[in-house]
Parts: C-alpha cells; sequence; structure tokens
C-alpha cells in the first residue's frame, strides 16, 4: 500500500509541475499578444496625429495638406522625443518617441510616412515590430504590420 501512495504522490507531482510550465508559457504568449496589441493603437494613434497635422494650416502649426511627408518629425505633432529611461538595456535617440509600450520611429519619404515600433523585454532584446505605413489623410490609407 506505501508503494502505491508514493507513486500516486510522484504522479501528482509531475501533474501539477507540467500544468504550471503550461500556464506560465501561455501567460508569455498573451503577455507578447497584448503588447504588440497596444503598440498597433500606439502606432495608429502617432498615424492619426500626423494626418491632423497634414491637414492643419501653416498658420497653426501644421502641414497645411503638404504634398508629401518629408520632415515631419514627433516634435510637429506634440510627442517628446528622447530616452525617457523606460526600457533598461535600449536608449531612444533623440528622433525618436518613447513610452511604456515601445520606441517608435517615424520617417517620411515622399507620399509615405512610416512609423516603426519596437518593444524590448528587461534586457533589451526586441519582442515585437509593428511597422505602419500611411499613405493619405484619410481612415483607409493607415496599413498596420506586426513582425
Amino acid at each position: 500500500m506505501g508503494q502505491q501512495q508514493l507513486l500516486l504522490l510522484v504522479l501528482g507531482i509531475v501533474i501539477v509541475g507540467l500544468a504550471v510550465v503550461v500556464g506560465i508559457q501561455a501567460f508569455s504568449e498573451n503577455q507578447k499578444q497584448a503588447n504588440a496589441d497596444q503598440m498597433v493603437n500606439d502606432a495608429i494613434r502617432i498615424a492619426s496625429d500626423a494626418q491632423a497635422w497634414k491637414l492643419k494650416p501653416s498658420a497653426f502649426g501644421g502641414g497645411a495638406s503638404a504634398s508629401n511627408w518629408t520632415g515631419l518629425d514627433f516634435g510637429q505633432i506634440g510627442y517628446t522625443v528622447g530616452d525617457q529611461g523606460l526600457h533598461p538595456g535600449t536608449d531612444a535617440e533623440a528622433d525618436q518617441y518613447e513610452n511604456l509600450n515601445a520606441v517608435y520611429d517615424m520617417a517620411g519619404s515622399g507620399a509615405n510616412l512610416t512609423i516603426t515600433g519596437t518593444s524590448f523585454d528587461g534586457a533589451g532584446t526586441a519582442l515585437n515590430t509593428v511597422v505602419v505605413v500611411v499613405s493619405g489623410t484619410t481612415p483607409g490609407s493607415i496599413a498596420t504590420t506586426i513582425n
């Protein structure tokens, strides 16, 4: 009888251990997906603010329907740039926007504006990358890619 109880105890410990490992993996995947969703939300908000800047008259600090996105930066649409110290192991450049979700870069080239967000783990390793391309001032002119 003692040997049977010992076997059941070992089997119970193995099952609990497997359940804990599966739970940790599920939590990690869910955390990564939630971060990607937050980054998409941030990037689309930045894209929307850039579209509003482009439609705003130059007398009010806007782009006055400029024919291209060249020269637009985060400061012009009201974002604080530079390293805020929110992502240990990484340093945001002077022209990058950083929040708790990721570090964002913006590059305008002709008719397209590209917003790239990269999130990092605590060691400075990239977790998610989100790329949003804005090609105009309508809601349908925003395209999103998650890597």
